[in-house]
């Protein structure tokens, strides 16, 4: 599996494409990402391997995308020849988005966790406030 998976899979799932053509500067369609995956999906399992990952750069560098292809933006993108820089370039790419998502993905945990605390302790408060009035009311009358 590649060492900064998010989803500690080895894949580049939908989601993940979304944030990395984002991140890139060219946010896809919905349709636009599964297309982009169908184009390279040699194991029609919805989802790109290192392996589909580094042929989108072999396409490209052959010249079998089409010009308004989405995997064609990210391979001009993420400047990495493949003939130039090899597999490991592409690799150091592949994995530093996913790093960068990954970083996202806990970022945004983080946050959600944080605002799901002070929901619950605001929560609590007016519990708290509520069962003050009560006994409050209970000797006030």
């Amino acid at each position: 599996t590649f060492e900064y998976d998010s989803g500690r899979d080895g894949y580049i799932d939908l989601m993940e494409l979304k944030l990395m053509m984002e991140k890139l500067g060219a946010p896809q369609t919905h349709l636009g990402l599964k297309n982009m995956i169908k184009e390279v999906d040699e194991d029609f399992d919805g989802k790109l391997s290192f392996r589909e990952f580094l042929l989108i750069f072999h396409k490209a560098a052959a010249g079998e995308l089409e010009e308004d292809s989405g995997l064609l933006t990210l391979a001009k993108l993420s400047e990495i020849d493949v003939s130039i820089e090899g597999v490991k370039g592409a690799k150091n790419f592949f994995e530093a988005k996913v790093q960068a998502l990954s970083s996202a993905s806990k970022f945004e945990a983080e946050i959600k966790a944080e605002q799901d605390e002070r929901k619950r302790e605001e929560e609590e408060r007016k519990h708290r406030r509520a069962a003050f009035r009560e006994l409050k009311s209970a000797f006030t009358q």
